[in-house]
């Protein structure tokens, strides 16, 4: 894009919050159509893009995401990738940390910016937290420093902070600052002016065509461990015959009880092939294994270390690793390792 050039961004609408309407009626809330959204921030105009649009049809409520959705949205930004020059998705916040995290794994060579974004509230109403919002990740998304994006990442913007997507978690229901970046820094905060942070933003090493993989395999689930955990539900679940992951969601630094039968009961998954993440329920901090006794049998029994990766990181990431037809040992690795900035190793 030279300098007397219009930014061309495409938007992606895939429903929630931010297009919903009150029914008269029942007064629940539904999808719009995409044309109504965009009358109601006529300041998008005003940044002299060249601003188009694609919409799912019909728009889903994030609640309904699924991996296939993923693939969906991953397949759509290849298509017009030499289109635009940044691309804005706009999502429900129930999901979108997870979606944020799919969508990191799935592309290689990514040097556009990608950016979430969605609101507590529907744009038609008064105090809606959408329109700055969508301003602003538009904005973001155009954004380019000596010929490059600048943030050529997929990101969620919320409430005035541009975070990495695979680093979130929704932390709010009630508040405009529905997300939070625990272990990572914001990669920008937006006040009077959109001020970066530049060291903490990954750049592509080599300039090459983009690629995307979406092959995922979802026969995983997350178990959390909690006092009092039943020893039949926590072993047949481990015994499903399908399964082929599971996200262990441990206390603090990554400790488990001690349970002679627990123990054995992971032993045996992961003697029979069962890939296991050990992830903390903690927000912030990072599992450190065999920093406790509690964690040590873990560590033995050939538990994969999560770090400091939240659970949506964790889940998309062994979706996407066991989808990748890689021998156990080599899923196990790349589980271990950072891929896109979901860890601090």
């Amino acid at each position: 894009m030279s300098s007397n050039e219009k930014a061309a961004i495409l938007i992606i609408y895939t429903g929630g919050t931010i297009g919903m309407r009150e029914d008269p009626v029942t007064k629940t809330l539904a999808p719009m159509k995409f044309g109504m959204l965009l009358d109601e921030i006529p300041e998008l105009n005003k940044l002299g893009y060249s601003i188009s649009s694609i919409t799912f049809n019909p728009p889903i409520d994030s609640s309904n995401m699924t991996p296939a959705i993923w693939t969906q949205l991953a397949k759509t930004i290849q298509k017009n990738y030499s289109k635009f020059d940044g691309f804005v998705i706009l999502h429900g916040t129930d999901t979108m940390s997870y979606t944020a995290s799919a969508l990191s794994y799935m592309f290689e060579n990514l040097d556009k910016a990608i950016v979430m974004t969605g609101s507590q509230l529907p744009i038609g109403v008064l105090r809606t937290d959408g329109k700055e919002n969508i301003i602003t990740a538009v904005q973001i998304a155009a954004a380019r420093k000596e010929g490059r994006s600048i943030v050529p990442e997929v990101c969620i913007y919320f409430d005035s902070q541009l975070f990495r997507g695979n680093r979130t978690t929704k932390k709010d229901s009630a508040q405009f600052s529905a997300f939070a970046s625990h272990n990572y820094p914001p990669l920008a905060k937006a006040g009077v002016d959109i001020v970066y942070n530049f060291e903490r933003i990954n750049y592509p090493k080599n300039k090459g065509v983009l690629k995307i993989n979406t092959t995922i395999d979802d026969r995983v689930i997350i178990l959390k461990i909690f006092p009092g955990l039943n020893r039949h539900y926590f072993e047949s679940i481990l015994q499903f015959p399908d399964l082929r992951g599971v996200v262990l969601e441990s206390y603090g630094s990554g400790n488990m009880p001690t349970s002679p039968w627990l123990i054995a009961a992971i032993k045996k998954a992961t003697k029979r092939g069962l890939i296991l993440m050990n992830v903390s329920q903690c927000p912030g901090g990072k599992v450190v294994m065999g920093h406790y006794e509690t964690s040590i049998e873990l560590q033995k029994a050939g538990v994969i270390n999560g770090k400091d990766s939240t659970v949506e990181a964790a889940v998309t990431k062994l979706m996407f690793m066991l989808g990748q037809n890689l021998s156990h040992e080599e899923t196990k690795y790349y589980l271990s390792n950072n891929l896109k900035g979901e860890i601090e190793l």
